[in-house]
């Protein structure tokens, strides 16, 4: 009996005390969720909310609601972390910057940009709003017109002699959004459908610009004239 007592202690003595959780600093365990919802959300789209994440991160959904009061300020944190921390102030700089070819401002953008986008979490989370109806493609889109696309365009106008003092008619803007999305598009194909693509990204962007540029004069000077006013002539540039 004495023996068996002693193996009961023993066998209890072997039984691992309750492991506390490590304490987390709120602004680790905010980065925490934050990279986790990027994660839900790239998976299963928008439908997935505060209870999902709540069971990924092992964790209470009222712990989640203490940094994120509502679903709107989670998808307001991902669009943050994804869009806006990602995006570079230099893109447009170095788009303005007329020490250098309209070309070659060009293929650098969209060689880093495609290199900063293509990447599963940016590309499927970008769909997954689009689907759902949320606000992040409006407001991106919004940024990259204002940021990439125009100055590009007034860049364009300069490079073929045109003022680019004239506000920009909304048939130039156009005309650089198919070349945008059509770059945009081979990142779906290549990231998120999971083709297996036969020209490289590289080539891919050099032949789109190429492409684009050889048939882009004509096209601006076509929208100009069609605009001017009659007896008008195109305007050049002035200085």
């Amino acid at each position: 009996m004495a023996d068996s007592r002693a193996s009961d202690g023993d066998s209890d003595d072997m039984v691992p005390a309750p492991r506390r959780r490590a304490r987390v600093r709120p602004e680790e365990r905010y980065a925490e969720f934050v990279r986790t919802a990027v994660e839900l959300f790239s998976e299963e789209g928008f439908e997935a909310g505060t209870r999902e994440l709540a069971q990924r991160l092992g964790v209470t959904q009222p712990l989640i609601y203490r940094y994120f009061p509502s679903k709107d300020d989670l998808i307001a944190a991902v669009y943050r972390e994804i869009y806006e921390n990602r995006w570079k102030s230099a893109w447009r700089t170095g788009l303005e910057d007329e020490s250098v070819p309209i070309r070659t401002r060009m293929l650098a953008f969209y060689t880093d940009y495609s290199d900063t986008i293509f990447t599963p979490e940016w590309l499927r989370i970008y769909l997954f709003a689009g689907l759902r109806g949320v606000d992040i493609n409006r407001r991106y889109a919004g940024a990259v017109e204002r940021e990439v696309l125009r100055p590009i365009a007034a860049a364009a106008r300069r490079a073929i002699g045109l003022d680019p003092a004239d506000d920009l008619l909304p048939e130039e803007v156009e005309l650089f959004w198919t070349l945008h999305g059509g770059i945009f598009y081979y990142g779906v194909r290549e990231i998120v459908y999971g083709f297996e693509m036969p020209v490289d990204r590289a080539t891919m962007i050099v032949n789109a610009v190429d492409t684009f540029l050889g048939g882009a004069t004509a096209v601006l000077r076509r929208i100009q004239a069609d605009h001017a006013p009659a007896g008008a002539g195109l305007r050049p540039k002035s200085g």
